[in-house]
């Protein structure tokens, strides 16, 4: 039986020590709504902006934005139309959650203000 996204967050102590620091950080922004699909959680603000997607021993983030990140910490960047750009980055520890990765975050939460 396949394993729901909580149920994977939970079952993996790095991937809960950085969902929780991350979720912190995210109950902070007004109006977030988490939704929690089989596989991830999507953060919303009207749309969107942030994909969380738990993977063995650290946490997929997608972040939304309006241009393409070039960065080493970049996972895969995926164009998704003229406007929108989908950042991938792996996030091994709960220190990667740092002042650049919260500057990306709160960049995707302000093109859904």
């Amino acid at each position: 039986m396949a394993r729901t996204a909580r149920e994977r967050i939970d079952g993996d102590p790095v991937s809960s020590a950085i969902y929780g620091a991350l979720m912190d950080r995210i109950n902070a922004l007004d109006g977030c709504e988490v939704q929690e699909n089989a596989s991830s959680f999507h953060v919303a603000h009207g749309r969107a902006f942030l994909g969380i997607h738990p993977r063995r021993g650290g946490i997929l983030v997608n972040i939304v934005l309006a241009r393409q990140l070039e960065t080493e910490r970049i996972h895969k960047v995926e164009r998704v139309s003229a406007g929108r750009w989908h950042n991938e980055i792996m996030l091994k520890d709960p220190a990667g959650i740092d002042a650049e990765l919260l500057a990306w975050i709160q960049e995707g939460y302000d093109l859904t203000a």
